[in-house]
């Protein structure tokens, strides 16, 4: 959706409300807008999360929305709830998980190319 000057349009989202009407878990919104980032809203129940992995190519922010959990960066864990931001650098390990049944966050980081795995790691859903 485009609007003046053929510049995408400006979308207020509640996330929250995306996250508890969401049925099902992994990526359950994703920023459809803008040119330059990629933003997911990603939720999962209670010891469910991304697997383990290294992303070369882009920074990526956590950024709770609800529930609680936790991202593992580099093998130190840090608490992710509603409001908390985790950056996560390029080439650092990490996985999520769930410690609650409404865990959900919103990652956000520039655009990339299509998500390429090792071989034995689990797909990341964000």
């Amino acid at each position: 959706m485009e609007g003046a000057e053929g510049r995408p349009r400006a979308e207020a989202v509640d996330l929250g409300r995306v996250s508890a009407d969401a049925r099902g878990p992994g990526t359950v919104w994703t920023q459809r807008e803008g040119r330059d980032l990629n933003a997911n809203l990603v939720r999962f129940p209670r010891g469910e999360g991304v697997g383990d992995h290294v992303n070369e190519e882009v920074d990526v922010l956590f950024v709770g929305v609800s529930g609680s959990g936790m991202v593992e960066v580099d093998g130190r864990e840090h608490t992710l709830g509603a409001g908390v931001l985790i950056l996560a650098p390029k080439g650092a390990r990490r996985a999520t998980r769930s410690a609650s049944d409404d865990f959900s966050y919103l990652t956000v980081h520039r655009r990339r190319g299509p998500v390429r795995l090792r071989a034995g790691e689990r797909e990341p859903n964000a």
